[in-house]
């Protein structure tokens, strides 16, 4: 039975199915692609961010590679959602609807109050980013966003993630000044100003938009999960042509 396909796109911290444990059940409704990333790997090491790469990531995974069709639905979280938009600008076509989840596409709003208080605010950081350490610059970013403090990375792998936070290019300066005309639902967690300035913006140009409880990944929680099912689910009807 043919399934459209449904591409995960992650954030900056963990990546690949394991960004996403409340969706993986879509595997039994759709095809679902939990996707890693340029410069996420759990073995090599952590490159620097390419909202370029990025995309390309995305659309490859919506070619036809076999499966009779070509396209399918984009859900991406805070930094992911930058290259899912840049994805749907550029291929609308591939993309059949979009779910950003906590969108970091700072670059929309960088005019807009909430917004450009955080770049002012952590633009000296990453103007320094390639003199600092990669605890140096984690313990700093966590205190500049979330105004607190975090123990030192032990593990090889949270010395990796410190490694690719500091290796991300500020959201600020993606090349994304446009919405692309997909179907768009934004999904934030009410608990921070900017994101849901953000969501604001998006609302205003069509999408639509819902709160969920669980802060920064409201996918995680119930409500949020129902969101995101019950959107590309209403989507996929309304377009039963692509399901063919």
């Amino acid at each position: 039975m043919f399934k459209q396909r449904v591409v995960f796109v992650h954030g900056a911290g963990t990546f690949g199915a394991a960004a996403w444990p409340r969706q993986h059940g879509m595997g039994l409704a759709y095809d679902a692609l939990f996707l890693r990333r340029h410069g996420y790997d759990s073995a090599a090491e952590p490159l620097e961010s390419s909202f370029t790469e990025d995309t390309a990531i995305i659309l490859r995974s919506l070619a036809d590679d076999g499966r009779g069709a070509a396209g399918g639905h984009v859900v991406a979280h805070s930094q992911g959602a930058i290259p899912a938009m840049m994805a749907a600008v550029e291929r609308p076509d591939l993309v059949f609807s979009l779910t950003l989840v906590e969108p970091a596409c700072l670059s929309l709003t960088a005019e807009l109050p909430a917004t450009a208080a955080h770049i002012s605010l952590m633009q000296p950081l990453f103007d320094v980013r390639h003199q600092l350490s990669d605890d140096d610059f984690q313990r700093e970013f966590v205190r500049r966003v979330y105004a607190t403090d975090l123990q030192q990375p032990a593990t090889i792998e949270e010395k990796r993630s410190a490694r690719r936070l500091r290796l991300q290019a500020p959201s600020w300066e993606a090349p994304l000044h446009i919405v692309p005309g997909v179907p768009t639902l934004v999904l934030t967690g009410g608990w921070e100003p900017l994101y849901e300035e953000i969501a604001g913006y998006l609302r205003e140009t069509g999408a639509l938009h819902r709160v969920a409880a669980g802060g920064h990944r409201p996918q995680d929680s119930l409500d949020g999960d129902r969101a995101i099912r019950q959107f590309i689910s209403g989507v996929s009807r309304s377009q039963p042509a692509r399901a063919s």
